[in-house]
């Protein structure tokens, strides 16, 4: 399988904007994940210098990050960030939603993935559920619930949509629908 990524418009985007993220807030309470990033593109080689740079300030120098190659058709096995490399690695058996950063004298901090293709509500929504401090849910777990979640509010709008098209809207006597305003209703002006 040949993967082509135009490198030239991606690269463009992810220095263009900052880092998307969402950290949890320093606590006792010790949780799975350590917050979400919700990337611009699977380009990882655009994504990660803006992210490692966001990062830095709150976690220190971050000296290597893992991936599972599932989500990213490319993993470099370097990255340049501010004049030096980032060691990139993947592993097929860490969780395909989950990036994992590495610090030599800091630690490990987990991040969920949030794919770049979603939308801003259901990202608002895993950003939100990742960051809860002692939470024992899993990248994976995550996008599991917001799968369902999403599916639940795609069926409740396919659902409104059947009762308005079956006539649960206001309808006119030649079946056409009408607005509330059109309703005589006393004391909204109309005779």
């Amino acid at each position: 399988m040949t993967t082509t990524l135009d490198r030239t418009v991606r690269r463009h985007v992810a220095v263009e904007f900052p880092a998307r993220l969402s950290l949890t807030p320093k606590t006792t309470l010790a949780g799975r994940l350590d917050g979400a990033w919700w990337p611009y593109s699977r380009d990882l080689e655009a994504e990660l210098p803006p992210l490692v740079v966001a990062l830095e300030e709150p976690w220190g120098r971050i000296t290597r990050v893992t991936v599972n190659p599932t989500r990213w058709p490319v993993v470099p096995h370097t990255v340049a960030v501010d004049e030096r490399l980032l060691h990139v690695g993947w592993f097929t058996k860490q969780d395909p939603d989950k990036l994992i950063l590495l610090s030599y004298t800091v630690g490990r901090w987990d991040l969920l993935v949030v794919p770049p293709e979603t939308s801003p509500a259901a990202a608002i929504r895993l950003m939100d559920a990742a960051v809860v401090p002692g939470s024992v849910l899993t990248a994976g777990a995550l996008m599991i619930n917001e799968a369902a979640v999403g599916r639940g509010i795609r069926d409740a709008v396919r659902r409104e949509g059947t009762w308005e098209s079956e006539g649960g809207a206001c309808m006119s006597p030649f079946g056409v629908p009408m607005g509330t305003g059109a309703l005589r209703v006393p004391g909204n002006g109309r005779r």
